[in-house]
């Protein structure tokens, strides 16, 4: 076997006197291949600037900008025996011309060069969603993950292609779309208590399609608490509380009477209120209406975006634990509902059943994600 480097020896034509000539073959002259070609246009900033090599060794690869600026990166190998990808040390900027230049050798020490001038995209808008949770929040066993953005995204699977959820304990979330501006993660049950959960939305240079691309990386990390699921059930006007999975109160209540009843599933709880002025207005009921009504209660914790809390409401105890005659609320005394305000967190749970209302749905606001059948939460996704 001829090692590397050798020179290789082919017998040549016989000569006069009936002898041979040695011929040293040369070696093959180096090609260097760039993936993204001269001239492109509207290049992705963080497309891979994937070098190719063959019949020789990669030298000196440089990144320059239109004014002649180099770019600081590295060089690491790719995914073929020949191939190499240059990463810059911080994305490339939107609307910007660059020049890459690499260089090769062959075995005889011969180099050459490729380069290739490119222009990354403007975009018509830059988008930056909103998240929740927020980073470093701890919040209750039903709090999913919320992704809203200010411009419907057409192209839904490049987006959740780069949201990464890592979690400390196994879970099987999967996002869902609820609208062209909104998606959402969740687990098929409620998120195990005592979970750390991040999401790294890695979204600059993501073409979210019609013009639209990600403006900035976003990671956030937040906490799933203790888990508070409790049960309201209308039909016995009774709320269980369980810590965990241990009954820590079972309290009178009234739910939402005949005209107004409440949602049935389970309700997120998304804020909590020492002090609230109840205004009927703000679910469609003008305040001057028969059925209006502007009324101060203490120890609110909000259930849904159509008026549901749960609240005091010293005006109804007599009805507690027999009738409803709320508005839609799960109503409690002062001192119950004290309690209960004292031990909620955002992201817990209060499943209201045996109403004769509908179930709680996209008409109610915010998160109705636990009320969708998990099936058809996986058909919500784009990645399906």
């Amino acid at each position: 076997m001829i090692g590397a480097g050798a020179l290789i020896f082919l017998t040549g034509c016989g000569n006069a006197d009936g002898g041979s000539k040695d011929v040293a073959a040369e070696a093959p002259d180096a090609q260097v291949a760039l993936a993204v070609p001269d001239g492109s246009v509207d290049v992705s900033p963080v497309v891979p600037l994937e070098i190719t090599v063959t019949d020789g060794e990669l030298g000196d690869v440089t990144l320059v900008d239109g004014a002649g600026a180099a770019v600081a990166g590295t060089v690491a190998a790719g995914d073929g025996a020949d191939g190499a990808v240059w990463t810059p040390e911080a994305p490339l900027d939107y609307g910007t011309e660059y020049t890459l230049t690499a260089s090769a050798v062959n075995e005889d020490d011969e180099e050459v060069t490729a380069s290739s001038t490119f222009t990354t995209v403007t975009p018509e808008t830059l988008s930056t969603p909103s998240i929740g949770p927020l980073d470093g929040q701890t919040v209750g066993v039903g709090m999913p993950i919320r992704v809203y953005f200010d411009d419907p995204v057409a192209d839904k699977a490049a987006v959740e292609s780069h949201l990464k959820v890592t979690t400390s304990r196994p879970t099987d979330g999967v996002w869902s779309w609820l609208g062209d501006a909104e998606v959402h993660f969740r687990p098929s049950q409620y998120w195990p208590a005592d979970t750390e959960v991040t999401l790294d939305a890695n979204l600059y240079g993501v073409d979210f399609g019609e013009g639209v691309w990600g403006e900035k990386n976003r990671s956030v990390s937040f906490s799933i608490g203790a888990r508070h699921v409790s049960i309201a059930d209308a039909a016995t006007h009774t709320l269980e509380v369980y810590d965990g999975d241990r009954l820590v109160q079972s309290y009178p209540m009234s739910a939402g009477g005949p005209e107004f009843p409440s949602r049935n599933g389970p309700h997120v709880v998304t804020e909590l209120n020492r002090e609230r002025v109840m205004d009927s207005s703000t679910f469609g009921v003008p305040v001057d209406s028969p059925n209006g009504y502007r009324t101060p209660v203490e120890y609110a914790v909000r259930l849904s975006n159509n008026g549901e809390f749960v609240h005091a409401a010293p005006w109804s105890v007599a009805q507690q634990g027999n009738s409803n005659v709320s508005h839609g609320c799960i109503n409690l005394s002062t001192e119950r509902a004290a309690w209960f305000y004292e031990f909620s967190q955002p992201g817990d749970v209060v499943e209201i059943k045996n109403s004769i209302g509908p179930d709680l749905s996209a008409a109610d606001g915010d998160i109705y994600d636990w009320t969708i059948p998990w099936e058809e939460w996986q058909a919500g996704s784009a990645l399906k």
